[in-house]
């Protein structure tokens, strides 16, 4: 639905900007379909990040029957997943989980680049969003911190930011395609 302004930002846009009308998604997954794929790689990290995220799509309205979950077997594979679900899986959006922790090698560099370059080629590819929780961190408790730990959960986040961006797409005057009107 547009709106004027983004809910309670209205101290940080001008005048003119708020006279315009703005779109932005909600996190209402109600009747939505989600992807989601998991590295079973550092599966104590990402099982976490996995619970985050189907909590927060279920308490945002979707049911079990709506998300859809494949593991792969680490952070570089999610990709190629992610893209299949896009294409072929029927899903508003995918929502792409796992952890890559930094070693003593340049294997950490090429992982994460790799993932975070083909997770972003998904959505630009297919025009169904797939966010990023794949933590790139130095240390397992870095990591931890992050999957339901002190600094919250990245795969709860993903999430949401999935179903707002499923929205978005839904609600724009462009959203004419049946991957933005919604299949049900």
């Amino acid at each position: 639905m547009p709106s004027t302004r983004p809910e309670g930002r209205e101290g940080l846009v001008s005048a003119r900007v708020q006279a315009l009308v703005a779109h932005e998604g909600s996190h209402d997954a109600t009747g939505m379909r989600i992807g989601i794929v998991v590295s079973k790689y550092n599966d104590v990290v990402s099982t976490p990040l996995l619970e985050g995220a189907v909590e927060a799509l279920q308490l945002h309205g979707a049911t079990a029957s709506d998300i859809v979950v494949a593991w792969v077997p680490g952070a570089f594979e999610i990709p190629i997943a992610a893209r299949e679900l896009a294409e072929h899986g029927e899903v508003d959006a995918v929502v792409c989980l796992g952890a890559v922790i930094r070693g003593d090698t340049a294997h950490f560099d090429y992982v994460a680049g790799e993932a975070a370059r083909g997770i972003a080629s998904v959505h630009a590819a297919t025009g169904v969003p797939a966010t990023f929780g794949v933590l790139t961190v130095d240390t397992l408790e870095q990591a931890m911190d992050r999957a339901g730990g002190r600094l919250g959960n990245k795969g709860a986040e993903a999430a949401l930011a999935a179903v707002e961006m499923a929205s978005l797409l839904r609600g724009l005057p462009t959203g004419t395609s049946p991957r933005r009107r919604g299949r049900r």
